[in-house]
């Protein structure tokens, strides 16, 4: 009897993971605020389950998640309260100071220039004309394209708010019942693929596991570092810009972008441009070794194995596939794609197609 693998069998079963990955497309505006509470949920389960054992059947499970959801939504709830509020005060900061920061600059620009040779015009009067005359303006055309869009886009608006009040009824649900619905899809693995399977579930479980874990304590330790970095130099928002920096380096690159650019616009409009420069270079630049070379390596380790330029791949693919989901699903979605091709490979290497 031939034991050579039945590829009509590996043909159907990629027919219905095609067919299923185009109604998964389709539906996909239905199933983003699922897909964030599976995210949720799949980081929330095993704090759930830690607090079952340690207080026995003392507590119902059902108030244990209640409790256990509320505090994580209020954690991310208090981190949005504490950003955005910086965010609208940053704006209005540098609408009234950036005069007065274009006049420092330009002072200490054209000396250096002219000691070079070169010979450069900033009309900063004009500059700041333009910029009093468009700011309110701006703000004005925006509000207006703003309220616009709210009614002429109406079920937009309403989506948006059905999906924040979907997203804990689903994460409800998914915390009390997850385990029932995952043994119910493994009913359907077919028998001879049920230990293929369950290796490759417990292997991705793993190394999801260990990034979730170390990326949550490099998120913290970076947090109270620019929070004292930041301190140490005097920046007035050093608390929201640093914890912001240090959690939204969950997202690579995005994250420190975006805390170094909330600290240099802070920073250019609080302090000497010089001083705000070292203070910039001193602390960002430290906490990316920092993060690079001690706590990535060590907390989160290389279990996941992606090259620079595959996370910079995967933040872009991910990101235009899912939006904004999508480059926060990216390096652990990737993590499990690494797992299946590191399979197949092995898998490959083992048959004989490859032996030939």
């Amino acid at each position: 009897m031939s034991t050579s693998p039945d590829y009509r069998l590996y043909a159907a079963w990629l027919a219905i993971a095609a067919l299923l990955a185009c109604v998964l497309w389709w539906l996909l505006p239905v199933l983003t605020p699922f897909l964030i509470a599976a995210v949720m949920a799949y980081v929330l389960s095993p704090v759930v389950q830690r607090l079952q054992q340690w207080l026995g059947e003392g507590l119902p499970k059902s108030l244990l998640v209640l409790v256990c959801e509320t505090a994580f939504i209020g954690i991310l709830l208090a981190v949005v309260a504490l950003v955005v509020p910086v965010l609208f005060k940053e704006a209005a900061r540098i609408q009234m100071q950036l005069p007065l920061l274009l006049d420092a600059i330009k002072a200490q620009l054209e000396p250096v220039l002219l000691s070079w040779g070169f010979s450069i015009e900033l009309d900063a009067q004009a500059l700041k004309a333009w910029l009093a005359q468009n700011a309110d303006g701006l703000s004005d055309s925006a509000f207006s394209s703003l309220m616009a869009s709210l009614r002429i886009g109406g079920s937009v608006a309403l989506a948006v708010v059905g999906n924040l009040v979907l997203i804990p009824v689903v994460l409800y649900y998914l915390l009390m019942d997850g385990h029932v619905a995952v043994a119910q899809l493994r009913e359907w693995v077919p028998m001879k693929a049920k230990v293929s399977v369950d290796g490759f579930v417990q292997e991705a479980d793993a190394v999801l596991g260990e990034y979730l874990r170390g990326q949550l304590v490099v998120m913290l330790i970076l947090a109270v570092y620019y929070v004292v970095g930041l301190s140490l130099f005097g920046l007035s928002v050093a608390w929201p810009i640093g914890i912001f920096t240090g959690l939204a380096v969950f997202v690579p690159y995005v994250g420190f972008g975006l805390g170094l650019l909330l600290a240099a616009l802070s920073g250019f409009l609080e302090m000497a441009p010089m001083q705000a420069t070292v203070m910039l270079v001193v602390v960002f630049g430290l906490g990316q070794l920092l993060e690079s070379f001690v706590l990535t390596p060590r907390l989160v380790g290389e279990r996941i194995g992606l090259h620079p330029l595959a996370v910079i791949f995967a933040l872009l693919a991910f990101g235009q596939l899912l939006g904004f989901v999508g480059v926060l699903m990216a390096l652990p979605a990737s993590a499990v794609l690494l797992v299946a091709l590191r399979r197949l490979r092995e898998r490959y290497l083992g048959s004989r197609l490859y032996a030939g």
